[in-house]
């Protein structure tokens, strides 16, 4: 009770420094404005911050960062708010950061392929400024035309093209920070190598916690020559995985290869009519490079996807047509929106040789918990987007997702995999990171933490669990004589 009063007096110094210190239009305080900041896009999960700023520029940041530090306010950096772990979800004795209107391309440099931006910068927006040279920004996650490059490099975000192109990590050559302290600093260069430690690696997908990006260079590619799309439908799901195993153990390497279940597709299609087929399974698979590589590779893949079971292979006959088979997938999310009032997007890792057995035990746990789900997935890179459908006006519902979540967070786990590929822990998969990884590990993230953040100020309470918190976990099952989310024992 000591500490909420002394937070609340710290709280109103800082708006009266901010008020006299900024635009006036960089301090949100009202309710009703502070109410569109309490949740990203896990919007199950909300919190209305103590109050919202709006900084124009890295200067303005450093400053409330600097003063939160110094006044042990918590602060949570926000992005567009499109993240799906509740990684921008608000603390409610703290400030909230939009970082939205930093959201300049500041330069496209096309002699070395880079890009220098603000994190507002919308992901779709580099590739289409770097276009007229020919060049293009490849992660490219189903959010992009609204998702920024700060929240993409806060949760290391992927798409379609990380298959071929990598993750966000791989296409970023350096970041401006503000740490903890409101001290700026850059982190890489332009160059090809740095010497020192690769902080880079760390600092993205580190989910605000170790300091606020306001500024980065993107590693830019050139537009590939030719570009083809192949869709084969498949009678079974298991044939349509195992055919996923087989592409790659081919020696090709797609730029895309995704891969949608019947639900999503029948979905999808309700939604943009994309002319898929009514099937068990879907694959998009997407080659690209010279004229002659993609027509040698469009040949052997229509052959191994016919030998695997496709009932047959479409290869876009036009620009038009394979923007039309993207549209579809990259509309999943949304159409399958329409098959029950609300959903529960997960995100978890597998290798790609157990995508057929986890795809069953996913069919077996929706079963179980008596909740439909439907599969849309980054199927090169094992990369699995199950969607849980429920209705929160229902009783116990939205809990009953969330135990069906967390299971299948766990099958990921005990399959070699990992509880998250693109969307980040934040809030919501925190208890299973007790599962992922041992008290060392989680000992050594604390002290990285403290080390960047000693007052832990950043982004309290997400990604990382307290110890405290795992042996709770553990202790509460072990009491009742259970393991963490025993209805897999089942199976």
């Amino acid at each position: 009770m000591v500490e909420s009063v002394v937070m609340s007096e710290n709280l109103i110094q800082l708006q009266r420094e901010l008020q006299q210190q900024l635009p006036p239009e960089a301090l949100l305080t009202h309710p009703a404005q502070l109410t569109p900041y309490e949740c990203d896009g896990l919007s199950a999960h909300r919190q209305r911050p103590a109050l919202v700023v709006l900084p124009e520029s890295a200067e303005q940041v450093a400053l409330v960062v600097k003063r939160c530090h110094q006044l042990q306010i918590p602060l949570v950096a926000r992005g567009a708010g499109t993240g799906l772990s509740g990684g921008a979800l608000p603390h409610r004795e703290g400030v909230l950061l939009s970082l939205a209107r930093l959201n300049r391309i500041l330069a496209i440099d096309p002699a070395r392929a880079l890009a220098r931006v603000e994190p507002g910068v919308r992901n779709l927006a580099v590739s289409e400024a770097a276009a007229a040279h020919r060049l293009y920004y490849a992660p490219d996650p189903s959010s992009q035309i609204a998702c920024t490059i700060g929240g993409n490099i806060a949760e290391n975000a992927g798409g379609v093209h990380c298959l071929k192109y990598g993750l966000t990590l791989h296409n970023v050559v350096a970041l401006d920070l503000v740490l903890a302290d409101g001290t700026q600093v850059t982190i890489g260069s332009e160059a090809p190598d740095t010497p020192g430690y690769d902080l880079l690696a760390l600092l993205i997908g580190s989910e605000g916690m170790l300091g606020v990006v306001v500024g980065a260079t993107l590693r830019l590619l050139p537009q590939p020559e030719t570009v083809q799309v192949l869709l084969a439908p498949f009678d079974e799901v298991t044939a349509a995985a195992e055919c996923v195993g087989a592409i790659i153990a081919a020696g090709t390497i797609p730029a895309g290869l995704e891969m949608m279940d019947r639900p999503a597709i029948a979905a999808a299609e309700a939604f943009v009519h994309a002319g898929y087929p009514d099937c068990a399974a879907l694959l998009l698979c997407e080659l690209d490079g010279s004229g002659a590589e993609v027509a040698a590779a469009v040949a052997q893949v229509s052959a191994i996807m016919r030998q695997q079971g496709a009932t047959e292979v479409r290869i876009a006959a036009t620009p038009a047509e394979r923007a039309l088979f993207w549209k579809g997938r990259k509309a999943a999310f949304p159409a399958v929106g329409r098959l029950a009032p609300d959903y529960y997007c997960m995100d978890g890792t597998i290798p790609r040789r157990h995508l057929a057995t986890v795809l069953q035990r996913i069919s077996e746990l929706s079963a179980h918990y008596g909740l439909a789900v439907a599969n849309v997935f980054h199927a090169g890179d094992g990369n699995l987007h199950p969607l849980i459908l429920y209705d929160a006006n229902r009783a116990g519902e939205l809990a009953q997702a969330e135990q069906f979540g967390a299971a299948i967070l766990q099958l990921c786990v005990e399959y070699g995999g990992t509880i998250t590929g693109e969307h980040g822990v934040g809030s919501e998969k925190i208890d299973q990171m007790c599962i992922q990884f041992q008290d060392q590990a989680l000992s050594q993230f604390h002290a990285i933490k403290a080390a960047f953040d000693p007052h832990a100020i950043l982004n309290p309470g997400k990604a990382v669990p307290t110890l405290h918190r795992c042996a709770e976990l553990g202790a509460m099952h072990v009491h009742r004589g259970e393991l963490p989310f025993p209805e897999l024992e089942r199976f």
